[in-house]
């Protein structure tokens, strides 16, 4: 068996709700096993056919966090007997999910995978370390869980630090960002009104009776948006600093899921594949200048398959922060209207763990849509690494 004998039959995933929004109370657990319901549903294929789930998720937010992809894989109607994985390649761990099922498939392991991402940054909770032991003296310190994580302790920056890092690198001003910024918004609100965005989700419906609220489109994107707007908005990490709220991935709430399996197997299913993999690549960078790891990841992949940059006809890559992704960009000398072209994480928010899930389930629904193609989808990792994988819509 070769990588391009396996295929991506379809994908769903919930909306990206906003921050302390709608889904607050709806772990990733909860999230992700609503898209693998809606995805089963909308395939009509039976939870039964699936024989591993395997699930990325970065911030373990939840209490049940530790149960992962096992319980997304329960809760979505799989047999008990199929096991589960969680993994955690932080913002690359909805793309590391399908690599780790193709790896299983491409062993024997498994034939048919339920993969995906999915994160509840609503639900990072405070911590008090040292309570176990007993504070004896003084005060407790309430810990951000999630403005920790956004910390790499080894190199001593803050994941935005190391965006301001590269867009002094390749002098990259404060107003090109909030450009790159602009017109991600209007890419996707743009997407929104012609439907595109819509045929990859799933309503999601919380609450009851009265009460019940039902979230049908991405929250965070922000309509109106301009560079004169951004440009009023402070910096963080002082007045040196590029980033600031409008020029950075939004914090939301969300689930990716998707089912891989082998070509011989979707026929057995009577299912025609949204897509095949191509290849795939995962490198290390230096950790302060982490945003940059998408452009030797997609390198890295292209040399794999034998294939040049202008056989991609579209790349999806995350936009964690307007200077990464513009570092890459310019790495890379990008025609950037075959990037991102119905927005990106700046407009629609960056849930971690799904984030690469949901980029390579809007690559390969836009390369349909266009009649087929190749495409790269691909993300920055904290603590300095990059990964990308290349795929082929089918007809």
């Amino acid at each position: 068996m070769e990588i391009r004998d396996l295929v991506l039959i379809d994908g769903v995933r919930t909306p990206m709700a906003e921050f302390l929004g709608p889904f607050s109370e709806l772990s990733a657990n909860e999230l992700g096993a609503r898209a693998a319901r809606a995805l089963f549903e909308r395939t009509g294929i039976d939870p039964a056919a699936i024989d591993h789930v395997v699930v990325g998720n970065a911030l373990q937010t939840s209490g049940d966090a530790i149960y992962g992809a096992r319980h997304v894989g329960l809760k979505a109607g799989v047999p008990k007997e199929v096991p589960a994985l969680t993994v955690n390649r932080l913002c690359g761990s909805g793309i590391q999910a399908i690599l780790s099922s193709a790896h299983l498939i491409l062993t024997g392991e498994a034939t048919t995978c339920l993969v995906g991402g999915m994160e509840n940054m609503s639900q990072s909770p405070f911590v008090v370390r040292g309570a176990r032991k007993g504070l004896r003296l003084g005060h407790a310190k309430f810990e951000d869980l999630m403005m920790e994580s956004l910390l790499d302790g080894y190199c001593g920056y803050y994941m935005a630090q190391t965006s301001n890092n590269l867009a002094r690198d390749y002098s990259i001003t404060r107003e090109e960002q909030d450009a790159f910024a602009a017109r991600s918004q209007a890419r996707a609100l743009a997407a929104i009104e012609a439907g595109r965005l819509a045929e990859e989700i799933a309503p999601v419906t919380v609450g009851e009776g009265r009460k019940a609220v039902t979230v049908e489109r991405d929250e965070h994107p922000r309509p109106g948006t301009t560079v004169e707007a951004l440009a009023k908005l402070p910096t963080v990490f002082g007045p040196d600093s590029f980033v600031t709220g409008g020029n950075a991935s939004g914090i939301v709430d969300g689930a990716c899921m998707l089912l891989l399996t082998t070509a011989a197997r979707a026929a057995e299913l009577g299912r025609a594949p949204l897509g095949r993999l191509v290849s795939w690549s995962v490198v290390g960078v230096d950790p302060t200048r982490m945003g940059i790891g998408p452009a030797p990841a997609i390198h890295a992949a292209l040399a794999k398959a034998g294939l040049a940059l202008a056989d991609l006809d579209l790349l999806e890559i995350n936009e964690a922060f307007a200077g990464q992704i513009v570092a890459v960009a310019r790495e890379m000398k990008l025609d950037e209207e075959r990037l991102n072209v119905n927005g990106g994480a700046i407009a629609l928010g960056h849930p971690l763990g799904a984030s690469g899930a949901r980029l390579t389930l809007t690559l390969l629904k836009e390369l349909r849509r266009r009649g087929g193609g190749r495409g790269v989808a691909s993300a920055c990792i904290g603590g300095g690494q990059g990964i990308a994988l290349i795929v082929e819509a089918m007809s």
